[in-house]
């Protein structure tokens, strides 16, 4: 695995900030010319280090603010029922992460909803007709109070 070095953190660092940077704007936060800085950028994306750029959208504006924490158990667990579940999941517009779990339960899922009334019709009409889906659990978010979306280093 390939060793970053002090700017290539900083880089990395300023483009969790703001990823709509021009190299240019970039470079001059890192205090680098722009040839070194695009270079690094270019190894940094094909090294995995920048999976995607991406625009993050304000929920509630866009009336899906209703935030659910669901804690999934299966039926019954092996790896082909694991792989037909989380191929599912993956085609579920509601569900923005999901993470499989140790403990109790098997899958936590992040969903965004409109309202309660949706996201009950949500578990009947969508999670209830999974096959493998044993028991679910739901925590509602009353208040965010701290989403950070860079990872620190």
């Amino acid at each position: 695995m390939e060793t970053l070095d002090k700017k290539d953190l900083q880089i990395l660092r300023t483009l969790q900030e703001n990823a709509r940077l021009t190299t240019k704007e970039l470079a001059a936060r890192v205090n680098l010319s722009s040839t070194p800085v695009f270079e690094r950028l270019r190894r940094l994306e094909n090294g995995g280090y920048i999976k995607k750029y991406i625009a993050v959208l304000d929920a509630e504006k866009l009336n899906l603010g209703f935030v659910v924490f669901c804690r999934v158990k299966l039926s019954k667990l092996n790896k082909e029922i694991a792989t037909d579940f989380t191929r599912v999941i993956q085609d579920i517009p509601e569900v923005t992460e999901c993470y499989n779990i140790s403990g109790s339960y098997d899958y936590l899922l992040k969903i965004h909803a409109p309202n309660m009334k949706y996201y009950q019709e949500f578990i009947l009409n969508v999670l209830g007709t999974i096959d493998s889906l044993g028991s679910l659990e739901s925590t509602f978010v009353m208040d965010e109070v701290k989403h950070d979306y860079g990872i620190h280093i």
